[in-house]
């Protein structure tokens, strides 16, 4: 229950609101006790059990005193007439700060949620790759999205079921103590009964809402890929085949959900069976109370109603406890990663901005993912001086991209050392490492926005002839403006409206734009047609003059002419040199040169 409680400590920053809707409910339930006594008149009036005027004088309850009175001086109708106004105004008011203390609970509500999505979501900004590589997308969107809701649907809603039912139970049971001890007993005994009884159904609602929201998970992860991944699945004619995956996992959460759902529809016809039972067992005492003349008929009926004013709010809190268990779970997993993801990040750091003077060295750099994965890099040192064109060469699998990765803080390094300069890369804040750097990536990441914020990405000082300037640098300003918005043209969801070619330059114009300290092109024309890499391959030259460059390539022809090449296999560095002595003293770089034909 430690994350439930943390979870409602965020009320203190909606306190004036919260405090509003506290003194709206103490008026609510004194009004609803108010409304209890208030009735006894009218049963007096309506079974003609006016007392005699001397009973009058000695009447202990002022408020019956006054109803009396005011019956025979007024007469009855017009006592009746007064009474059912005084019984209307009442309510009236009851209801009034019922409405007012939901009005103000409102932006409390919203609010939270509002805020626990934007932590979530900067939390997901600050998470390490390395969280990315071992956790599914769609859970994480599972968790911003249902889970969050399920905490507003089952835990928030009813806060004010937390705050309001107490009091109003409290006031009742105390009217009810006053007018009879005996009967109270007797029903507080059933009602001690009937929790006990609803209590025990309620006991793995908690373990089964977590499976289910989990399960919930799976089935976004399935969609997210499907979708992403449509064009794969229609070519490779898998549609049946993703349709029998989601089938399971769909199967699956509805068996885990049915479970739940009997349990809580269980529990309405329960409540009101042994509601029915209570309020049975009630009549039948308290009419032998009457038979034996200790209690008035009028004072009965409004007993029963004080006993009814204690039952809604003991269902609402009933129901508030089984949604609050429900959503238990939901709260769970979006603290476990609040939290353990946060004491997973903590580092020593210095923040300092850095600027790139002479090198960056890499000594016997070793790395593995997981603690059950071979390693990917195996004791792999070189240096990459400022200026220089650096391009690592070796086949899928060889490490190239995890040591870009390691470089740009992406993982932390743990065998071995990256320096810049005189600095360890691991006690460098990210944001100001990341700020070196410039990043084209083999598959265009871009946005369902505008080609100009797409350009002008993370750039927060911008003027539109410095993209302009860029997108021509990067031979993009031609095609966008055959583009009937030119600039201002929304390119779709991963940019889908453009080509393969178009996407990159578009990349390639954003790095331009950033103008970074050293750039990283991870095989930034593998994908490309002849034509389009042509283009691509123009830009890049232009952006790579003077500037300290990694570059990882397959097409040996991209990169003959830089300034240091390290070919690698297995995680290890297997050769450092030129192009031409590289050609003479490496089998595996020699052999990639004569599969491409690259004129030496």
């Amino acid at each position: 229950m430690k994350a439930f409680w943390k979870l409602l400590s965020r009320i203190k920053k909606y306190k004036l609101q919260f405090v509003l809707s506290i003194v709206c409910n103490v008026l609510l339930s004194i009004f609803t006790v108010i409304s209890i006594p208030v009735i006894i008149p009218f049963f007096q009036i309506l079974f003609d059990r006016v007392p005699d005027v001397m009973s009058i004088q000695s009447a202990p309850d002022g408020l019956t005193s006054y109803f009396k009175n005011l019956i025979y001086s007024q007469g009855k109708d017009q006592a009746l007439l007064i009474v059912c106004g005084m019984i209307v105004l009442v309510f009236l008011l009851k209801n009034l700060f019922r409405f007012l203390s939901l009005y103000f609970l409102v932006p409390l509500r919203t609010g939270i949620v509002r805020d626990i999505r934007k932590e979530l979501f900067d939390k997901y900004m600050a998470l390490p790759m390395a969280y990315y590589s071992e956790h599914r997308i769609g859970d994480l969107i599972s968790r911003i999205t249902l889970d969050v809701q399920e905490v507003e649907v089952s835990i928030i809603n009813m806060i004010q079921v937390i705050f309001k039912a107490p009091l109003i139970i409290i006031g009742s049971i105390g009217y009810m103590v006053y007018v009879s001890p005996k009967l109270t007993l007797f029903v507080i005994a059933l009602l001690l009964f009937t929790i006990f009884v609803i209590g025990g159904i309620s006991k793995t609602l908690k373990q089964r809402s977590n499976l289910a929201q989990q399960k919930l998970g799976n089935i976004t992860t399935t969609v997210e890929e499907s979708i992403s991944g449509i064009r794969i699945i229609k070519a490779f004619n898998a549609e049946t085949d993703q349709a029998k995956r989601f089938g399971r996992e769909n199967e699956g959460y509805k068996k885990t959900i049915s479970a739940i759902m009997h349990r809580q529809n269980l529990s309405s016809p329960l409540s009101e069976f042994l509601g029915i039972s209570v309020v049975t067992a009630l009549l039948w005492y308290g009419s032998k109370l009457v038979f034996s003349n200790d209690l008035l008929p009028e004072t009965f009926f409004a007993f029963i109603f004080a006993f009814y004013q204690v039952i809604e709010p003991a269902k609402s809190f009933s129901r508030a406890y089984y949604n609050i268990q429900k959503g238990m779970a939901a709260v769970d997993r979006i603290e476990n990663l609040m939290i353990q993801e946060t004491k997973q990040m903590l580092k020593p750091i210095d923040s300092t901005p850095i600027d790139f003077k002479n090198h960056i060295k890499i000594k016997n750099l070793s790395y593995q993912y997981t603690n059950d994965e071979k390693q990917v890099l195996k004791d792999v040192s070189f240096t990459i001086n400022k200026g220089e064109l650096v391009a690592l060469v070796g086949p899928s699998g060889a490490g190239k991209t995890t040591i870009t990765d390691l470089i740009m803080g992406f993982y932390d390094v743990q065998d071995g050392a990256i320096n810049i300069d005189d600095l360890v890369i691991n006690n460098i804040e990210a944001h100001s490492l990341r700020s070196l750097f410039g990043l084209v990536s083999q598959h265009p990441i871009l946005f369902n926005d505008t080609i100009e914020n797409n350009i002008k990405f993370g750039i927060n000082n911008t003027n539109i002839h410095d993209i302009i300037n860029a997108a021509k640098i990067a031979n993009a300003h031609d095609f966008i403006m055959q583009l009937k918005d030119g600039y201002q043209t929304i390119i779709g969801d991963k940019g889908m409206k453009l080509s393969g070619g178009q996407r990159q330059r578009l990349t390639i114009a954003r790095a331009v734009l950033y103008n970074p300290q050293i750039l990283i092109l991870d095989e930034a024309t593998s994908a490309l047609d002849s034509e389009s890499e042509k283009l691509v391959q123009d830009a890049l030259t232009k952006i790579l003059l003077n500037r300290t460059s990694i570059v990882i390539a397959h097409r040996l022809s991209t990169i003959k002419n830089a300034d240091k090449i390290i070919v690698m296999d297995d995680g290890k560095v297997l050769a450092i040199g030129k192009h031409e002595e590289l050609y003479h003293i490496s089998p595996l770089y020699q052999k990639y040169v004569d599969m491409q034909g690259v004129i030496s």
